[in-house]
This record gives structure tokens, sequence and C-alpha cells, in this order.
């Protein structure tokens, strides 16, 4: 008894070790007053990029930013030479979660409070909200660990419980059958520390608008992965964002019914053959630009289920446990060849409603949703997502505007993070290459900076090989 004791025991204080090593070991340095010269910076509001920059950093804030020799710096300052490296805004992942399929084809998923916060730090995700949780305590407890610095990773927006109706398919998932009971929900989260809410695809109009309403009268704000209601019932509704773009919207469903989430095949033939120049769905951009509701891009997730794409990285695979990595591949190999072509023209149509949203005037931010067949894991994801965003038409300023100075604009922190200029906390990537010209470059991280602390991103990386799909 006496040595099984003390076997649990030391397990657990080895899965303490592992979890909250504090941040130290991942620093790449620990200067906090420090001068990045001669880099490139890519500000975060869709300028182009200024070369031969000097970029103060003093005790986690941005005090100076300007072209070499136009800023004075004092003498005992540690100074870094850039050339040929670039900077840009950290990236704010506005649809990201802690957890990942790991049903092998059932819809069930584990929670990754270990690898996911470290992966997404090291792929320059210095802010994120979760967009879902399973595990809501579990998230929570993990930001307040990555408050009080006991680990490393993102500051974090923390949702509540799905806002989900009967019906389902994750059994993870609480079924609300009432109003009274989506308030109740919405209302114990808050006092629990839920910090943004998100109803899911098979909520009812009556449930929405009461979860709205609750929400609201809690000054804070929700999005929508919606199924049975569309995007112009909720945009009536008063939701704040709705999540993966024209894609999911049900609307144009000719047999659609009120309450009711149609099938996957029946939205994605409606989808494929929609002319975003029709009337409705004109009306539609233009109500949701006017009533200020935001579109979440997550191209990253779908681009999955096309063949051929996105490439097999090995990184990914490295990251990945055996078993998630052996399901992940065929996974892969299950996406049919007939398929490739109508599966390539659905993603270039959500391309196109994303760049003709923005166009309109509407608020466009980004996250890679690390679910689907697995491939769109924590960070990685997100910066195919930024590439993703290029290949749709947007410059690669435009598309990091999309992914920093937009997510900071919807969160309401934008006068703290989001962009590069004096005053604002120092939450930025540096990387090798040029992004404004090779987009591709944003996977060549350097540092990440986070409240002016400098993480490497090789060691976070290292130190979760072999984990995702574990914990």
């Amino acid at each position: 008894m006496r040595v099984l004791c003390l076997l649990i025991a030391v397990s657990a204080a080895f899965a303490q070790s592992r979890l909250s090593p504090g941040i130290q070991p991942f620093e790449s340095f620990q200067d906090r007053v420090i001068a990045l010269q001669h880099i490139r910076v890519i500000d975060g509001t869709g300028a182009p990029a200024r070369d031969d920059e000097t970029v103060i950093i003093d005790n986690g804030k941005i005090t100076a930013v300007g072209p070499v020799g136009s800023v004075q710096l004092p003498t005992d300052m540690r100074t870094m030479d850039l050339s040929g490296n670039t900077m840009f805004p950290g990236l704010i992942g506005m649809h990201e979660h802690l957890f990942y399929p790991s049903g092998e084809g059932i819809p069930l998923y584990t929670e990754q409070a270990f690898s996911a916060p470290r992966l997404y730090l090291a792929a320059g995700v210095t802010t994120m909200r979760t967009a879902g949780s399973l595990e809501p305590y579990t998230d929570l407890n993990v930001k307040a660990e990555i408050d009080s610095q006991k680990m490393p990773g993102p500051k974090i927006d923390a949702t509540g419980p799905y806002i989900q109706g009967p019906g389902g398919y994750s059994i993870q998932m609480p079924v609300l059958t009432s109003p009274e009971a989506t308030r109740r929900l919405v209302n114990y989260w808050v006092q629990a520390g839920a910090t943004s809410f998100k109803a899911y695809m098979n909520i009812s109009h009556e449930a929405l608008a009461e979860a709205i309403r609750t929400v609201h009268e809690h000054k804070l704000k929700i999005t929508g992965h919606l199924c049975s209601v569309g995007f112009t019932e909720a945009a009536e509704l008063g939701i704040d964002d709705l999540e993966h773009g024209l894609l999911v919207d049900t609307e144009f469903d000719p047999g659609k019914t009120k309450n009711v989430c149609p099938s996957q095949r029946e939205t994605m033939d409606t989808i494929a053959h929609l002319d975003l120049q029709n009337a409705q769905v004109q009306k539609m951009i233009h109500l949701l630009v006017d009533q200020h509701v935001a579109i979440t891009s997550t191209l990253a997730v779908f681009e999955a289920f096309i063949p051929g794409r996105p490439p097999i990285e090995q990184r990914v695979l490295d990251a990945m446990s055996p078993v998630a990595a052996e399901s992940y591949l065929e996974a892969k190999e299950r996406v049919t060849i007939s398929a490739s072509s109508a599966r390539a023209e659905y993603l270039k149509k959500e391309m196109d409603f994303e760049r003709a949203f923005v166009a309109r005037g509407g608020l466009l931010i980004a996250g890679c949703d690390p679910t689907g067949n697995g491939g769109a894991l924590p960070g990685f994801g997100d910066q195919r997502n930024l590439e993703l965003l290029v290949e749709a038409g947007f410059t690669p300023e435009e598309a990091i505007r999309i992914y920093t100075l937009n997510g900071a604009t919807y969160e309401g922190i934008s006068d703290r993070v989001g962009t590069i200029a004096s005053g604002k906390q120092a939450d930025v990537v540096v990387v090798e290459g040029n992004p404004a010209e090779h987009i591709n470059d944003v996977e060549r991280v350097k540092y990440v900076f986070k409240n002016g602390v400098a993480y490497d991103p090789a060691k976070l990386i290292a130190s979760v090989r072999g984990s995702v799909g574990i914990h």
C-alpha cells in the first residue's frame, strides 16, 4: 500500500512538473530592455512593410519605433542586429481550442492542456479565444496558470461550454432544451470566470435569443457556429460574431425550416451553386456589416478536406503522437479524388465571400479551429490560415491585419495590442525572411515576445514532441 501511494505521489509530481515548469526554460534570453535594429516591420495596420527599423522593448512595452538612426538608444541597452528578419504583431487567434480530435472517426475530443498552449505560442499566437470549450474548468485553470507565469502559452479569452440544443454529435457537449436552461448555463459560467460564449449548431432560435440577451447583460460577447439558425436570423437577434463564414450558413437551403439543421451535404450543394451577387446574399452581407457582426475565417480546417492539401509537413507529424499521426494520414487517404474539384471550389467560394465581406466594410477575424481531420494543429494551423488568406486575394499586410488588429478590435484590446506602435504591449513575432514578399516565411519564427518576454519557438515545439493527441 505504501509503495502504491508513493507511485501515485511520484506520478502526480511528474505530471505537475511537466504541466507547470514556469516560463524560464523556454526563454530565448532574459533581457527585458532591448533594441531590435535593422528589422523589417509589418505593423498590423495593413500598411506596407517598412525596412530598416529600430524597435525598443522596455519591460513589456514597446517604447519606440522608427527608422534606424532616428531612435536614440540608451548606452547600456542590449542591441540586436536583425537584418533580414521581419517583425509583426503577435497573432490573435479567434477560433482556437485546447482540445483535439482523438476518437479515430468518433466525435470524441481530448483536452490538450499541455501541448496546445505551447504550440500556439511557438507559432506566434500571443492571444487566443477558445471559441467553444469541452472542459471549461480545465481551460480556465490553464488560463490562470499562464497568467501567473507558471506555464507558457498565449493570453486566453475563455469561452464557456458550447451552447447547444438536442441532437448534437458530440457527447461532451451540454444539451439545452429551453431558453431558461440557456440562461442558467450562461450565468453560472460567467460567475466561474468565462469571458465569452459560443452557440452551436443545434441551438433553437428561442434559446439563441436568450443566450445573446444574457451574455450581453454581462457585457460579454457571443459567437456562433450555427446551422439550425441562419446568419441573417442570428444577426437580427444581435449575435456578435459568426464562425466559418458562408460555408456553414444554411439560410439559402431551399428546404430550410425554422430550428432545424439541414444535412451538411444539402448545405454544401447549395453553397456550391450559390452566386455571391445574388440579392439575398448581398442583403445578408450588408446586414452583417451594418449590425457590426464579425466573421471568423477558418480556411485551414476546410482546406484539409481537399486531396493533396495541405502538403504533409514533418513538423506536424513530429508533434503528434504515433496514433494521432496514423489517424491523420489515414483520414487524408480517405479524401477521394472524385471530390477534389467540388471541395476546391467550395473553399474558393468561401475565400470569395470573405473578400466581399471585407470590401463591404466587414470585420474579418481568423483562427485555425484545430478539429476536422486533425491536420490543422494549434499554431501551425494559424500560420497556414495566414497563407490561405493571401491565396484568397488579400495582401500579406492585409492578412496580418486580419490576424492582429482586427482580432484586437473585436476583443476590445486594440489600445494595448494588435499593432506595433510606441506604448503598446510588446506582443510581437520575429520571423526570418520577408512575409510581405513570401507569406510562407511566417512559419520561420525566430522569437515570440509576449509582454516583452522573448520565447524560443524551437524549445517550445521540442517540449511537446509526440504529445498532440495525448495531452
